[in-house]
């Protein structure tokens, strides 16, 4: 049923960023890997895409969050939710894992429990405020 409920929302048409726009650039460290969370915003505000940079090109980790990457902002840019995003990704277990450095998530189970948390940590009340 969520599911279902999910792809309704998702399959309405696609809102593209401007060509110039903001974003949030975070470093991240997560066990021994360290990354770059950037998050393009819409103009008000809104996530509309994201980008991970870590680990050394070309490898296979990096690769699976690129894909990641483009999964998720193609969910926002058919305007799912920051919050249902996030909770899909929100406690998945998978190296690496460990330590994060940052106080208000200083443990993560995986790079993308991290990111989903960062996300709904600072996203979203934004995402809440512009629905309403």
């Amino acid at each position: 049923m969520v599911y279902t409920r999910i792809a309704r929302e998702i399959t309405g048409s696609r809102h593209a960023l401007p060509l110039t726009r903001r974003s949030v650039t975070h470093k991240f460290i997560v066990g021994e890997f360290e990354g770059y969370l950037t998050i393009g915003l819409f103009q008000d505000g809104r996530p509309g895409e994201i980008f991970i940079k870590m680990a050394k090109e070309g490898s296979t980790l990096s690769g699976m969050i690129q894909g990641f990457c483009r999964a998720f902002s193609l969910c926002l840019q058919h305007g799912l939710d920051v919050r249902d995003a996030c909770e899909r990704f929100r406690g998945m277990r998978f190296e690496p894992s460990g330590e994060t450095g940052n106080p208000q998530i200083p443990h993560a189970e995986s790079v993308l429990d991290y990111v989903a948390r960062y996300l709904e940590r600072h996203f979203s009340d934004v995402d809440s405020r512009s629905a309403a």
